[in-house]
Formats: C-alpha cells, structure tokens, sequence
C-alpha cells in the first residue's frame, strides 16, 4: 500500500517546534495515519538528534474541513506559518512546507 491510498496530502509546513498537515484521510483512518507518521519521523528524529524518548506529543489537533472556502483558508494559514512567524518573508522560500510547491494558480505540483 502507497500513501495515495490511505490519504490525499494537500498541504504541509514543519516548523522549529511545531508541524501543520493537511490531508484528505483515503483508506487508512487518521489516527493510524498520525501515528505511523509520528513513530516513524519520532525515530529518524531522535536518531539525528542522539537522543531518546518520546519525541511528538502524544495527542494531536484535528479539525474538520466544512468546505472548499474552508480548506483553501487552512491552505494559506498552513503555508504562510513561517511569515507569520517572522522566519522568513516568502513563504515560497521555506524549504519545509508546500507552498514552494504551488503554482502562479495555487495547485500543488509535486
């Protein structure tokens, strides 16, 4: 099984101390796909840092999106978290995130 089976990923940032993600849940449900991502990117984490222990907060924040206005709002928020935060003045320049990835229409091209 491919990650296109189990969730549509629509936008993405990692920031010092936090993560946004946005998907589509597809065949697997959202709390087992959370918690593949988080034991797999816990390990790889704690791997590069030497240390051990748990790594991501145990819980996560899940909201519903009501519809298309609503996602694409959650789009921008998601995208623009590194301008917000005064890490950077593009978000396009933020090399963790899928606004670098969009196109002069808004479309994710991977």
């Amino acid at each position: 099984m491919y990650a296109g089976e189990c969730y549509d990923l629509r936008a993405w940032v990692i920031m010092p101390n936090h993560a946004h993600i946005l998907f589509k849940v597809g065949s697997v449900s959202m709390s087992k796909t959370v918690g593949a991502w988080k034991k797999h990117t816990g390990r790889l984490a704690n791997q590069l840092l030497g240390i051990q222990g748990a790594f991501w907060a145990e819980d996560y924040f899940d909201t519903f999106m009501r519809n298309a206005e609503h996602e694409r709002e959650t789009v921008h928020y998601i995208e623009n978290n590194p301008a917000n935060a005064r890490l950077m003045l593009n978000p396009k320049a933020w090399p963790w995130s899928s606004a670098r990835f969009r196109n002069e229409y808004g479309h994710l091209r991977l």
